[in-house]
């Protein structure tokens, strides 16, 4: 079994830089693709960042690429997402999610196994 718990959200200006972290517990960690989705009031889910398990594939949301950075911290069984130059159409609930025991990095939804329970991002002046 696997615990995703996210943390770093907040209130921040446009403009701003916001760092969320998703702490996991349990086994397989290193060997997990895991990924970032976020869910606007009125709208769907969607993939913003994913991640191989070694880190050496990644993707990105063509509205947040360039801006949003997406990495692993396998010694802390932690995954990052540094959001910098955020604009208030960032504004979301973001969560984290983890493959069963995949390592090929995914962006569809229906790929992961477990989530957390999310974290609300709000870019407002």
């Amino acid at each position: 079994q696997v615990q995703l718990v996210e943390s770093g959200g907040g209130s921040v200006q446009p403009g701003g830089s916001l760092r969320l972290s998703c702490a996991a517990s349990g086994r397989g960690f290193s060997s997990r693709a895991m990924g970032w989705f976020r869910q606007a009031p009125g709208k769907e889910r969607e993939i913003v960042a994913a991640m191989s398990s070694r880190g050496v594939n990644t993707s990105y949301a063509d509205s947040v690429r360039g801006r949003f950075t997406i990495s692993k911290d396998y010694a802390k069984n932690t995954v990052y997402l540094q959001m910098n130059s955020l604009k208030p159409e960032d504004t979301a609930v973001y969560y984290c999610a983890a493959r069963r025991s995949d390592g090929i990095m995914a962006v569809r939804e229906e790929d992961y196994r477990y989530w957390g329970q999310g974290t609300q991002v709000t870019v407002s002046s």
